[in-house]
């Protein structure tokens, strides 16, 4: 299926329309939801429960017109939980594999530090490579494939911390914080006689949302900004408040993110203010901050942030 662009971006707006008449925060919020669809990145989103992480999530799915799958991670939560297990059949009179609620387009994963390692370890393969291996039988996952994990502030009863491995594939991390009082007041006027998530309008449907993600891959980048993305991620390898600075993944990953937005911003060209804005959210939480940083209180967004300001932007495009 072809797309134009005109009508992709006016797409990818309708959709923040429809997730907003549902969701109640800052529409930002909703904008990196968005960039992690059609940029093909893994959101991760760390706050404290009741924020409304499970209503963004939902919105999106049923505005995007995708099937969604809701995994609630617990200690006891297992593997075959997640991928599903192949279960005795008597009337083929053999094994049968019975897939689990990640064979689905959207997948959200509540709490997911709350897993053990070795569940988490489950989610590995399908977040880099599309599939999951069962009984030695690797499966591809349904096209398109996206998921939105959720997790607890480290400090909270019951947690396991997510690995620098698997914070390293998710594409954008961001925290939906207290809503202000006029937010907050309309959470309670939405919600005082029904779920507004339930009335969410269909925009899209898995073969617009494919094809937008095709679009965003041939959004151009000249060469000037990729090396702006070069400059950024490894001056994170250098700066001595971290220890563990970002991968040549996350370098990929900044790259489709600031397509995701040019396209979003109705352009087919990615500009340095794409990349700026977008560096913090798809950098932060894979840098592993030095121990002096810890001790002094220093936080990741903010590092990243200094770490843009003082990189020139190219100019003159």
């Amino acid at each position: 299926m072809n797309i134009a662009q005109t009508q992709a971006t006016a797409v990818m707006h309708e959709l923040e329309e429809a997730v907003l008449s549902a969701f109640v925060g800052d529409r930002s919020v909703v904008q990196l939801a968005l960039i992690g669809l059609f940029g093909s990145l893994h959101v991760l989103i760390e706050d404290i429960p009741g924020l409304g992480k499970t209503t963004l999530a939902l919105a999106l799915a049923r505005s995007a017109g995708l099937s969604f799958s809701r995994i609630q991670c617990t200690p006891d939560l297992l593997p075959a939980d997640v991928l599903g297990l192949s279960v005795w059949d008597s009337n083929q009179r053999q094994f049968v594999f019975k897939g689990g609620p990640i064979l689905a387009n959207f997948v959200l994963a509540d709490e997911l530090n709350r897993a053990s390692p070795r569940t988490q370890s489950a989610f590995l393969e399908a977040l880099q490579e599309g599939a999951i291996s069962v009984d030695g039988t690797t499966m591809p996952l349904p096209e398109p494939f996206f998921m939105v994990a959720t997790q607890n502030p480290q400090n909270f009863v019951g947690t396991f911390p997510l690995p620098e491995a698997e914070l390293d594939r998710f594409g954008i991390c961001f925290s939906i914080g207290y809503p202000s009082v006029e937010h907050e007041e309309t959470i309670l006027e939405r919600n005082e006689v029904s779920k507004p998530v339930l009335s969410v309008k269909n925009v899209a449907n898995p073969e617009v949302v494919s094809a937008i993600r095709d679009l965003v891959r041939f959004i151009h980048i000249s060469e000037p900004v990729r090396q702006y993305i070069l400059e950024i991620v490894r001056s994170t390898r250098t700066a001595g408040d971290i220890k563990l600075g970002a991968s040549p993944r996350s370098g990929i990953y900044l790259q489709q993110a600031a397509k995701a937005r040019a396209l979003y911003e109705g352009r087919n060209f990615v500009l340095p203010e794409d990349v700026e804005a977008l560096a913090k959210p798809v950098l932060a939480h894979r840098l592993v901050l030095a121990s002096q940083s810890r001790m002094a209180g220093k936080q990741a967004g903010a590092l990243v942030a200094e770490l843009v300001s003082r990189i020139r932007k190219p100019t003159g495009l």
